[in-house]
């Protein structure tokens, strides 16, 4: 977890290639820089006590406002805890679709999640926030990212906790088109009377 000093550094940094930027002047290579630099592990090691459910669509509609689905799967260590979980939010008529992971706590939270489909090329999702027992990672995901998970077989996540170990995990992706393109299991809706 970032100490204060940091995170207020970290603001002053933003605050002042945000005025160079506005003013013209070039922000330092290092800022320039879309991915952070890779942090060296000191091993990696495979989860191999979660379970995984299966691939599940939930849509939302609450009082005329546009349908939100999500798309998800939910993996739990043997205790029934949630270990893992995948949603691929999209809403009605919007034009990007987020992917988010719910991971839990004691990552090292500089070094995003990486998601790969089949071994392909990884792809880094950042941390948005933390909560007590969870932290959440999210970003839009690219429409190959999707298509890759239409007709890939697994969705390698690899996270690095606290003590700098690369910890892996594969998520199962069969069932996952039919459940993301098929008729959804729930619909949620709520009505609001004027």
């Amino acid at each position: 977890m970032p100490r204060p000093l940091d995170a207020l550094c970290g603001l002053l940094s933003a605050a002042v290639l945000a005025t160079a930027a506005s003013s013209g002047i070039a922000a330092p290579k290092a800022a320039q820089a879309d991915t952070a630099a890779e942090v060296a592990t000191r091993g990696q090691r495979e989860a191999k006590d979660i379970t995984y459910g299966d691939w599940q669509k939930l849509c939302f509609k609450a009082g005329g406002a546009p349908m939100l689905c999500r798309t998800s799967i939910t993996g739990k260590f043997p205790t029934g805890q949630t270990a893992v979980r995948v949603d691929l939010i999209e809403r009605e008529n919007a034009p990007n679709v987020r992917l988010q992971l719910f991971v839990p706590v004691g990552m090292y939270l500089q070094q995003a999640p990486k998601l790969s489909i089949d071994g392909g090329p990884p792809v880094r999702v950042p941390y948005t926030w933390c909560l007590a027992n969870q932290c959440i990672a999210a970003d839009v995901a690219a429409p190959k990212i999707i298509e890759g998970m239409e007709a890939g077989k697994a969705l390698t996540l690899e996270l690095v906790d606290t003590n700098l170990l690369a910890l892996t995990t594969a998520i199962p992706l069969a069932q996952f088109a039919a459940a993301h393109s098929g008729v959804p299991a729930k619909t949620l809706e709520q009505y609001v009377e004027e």
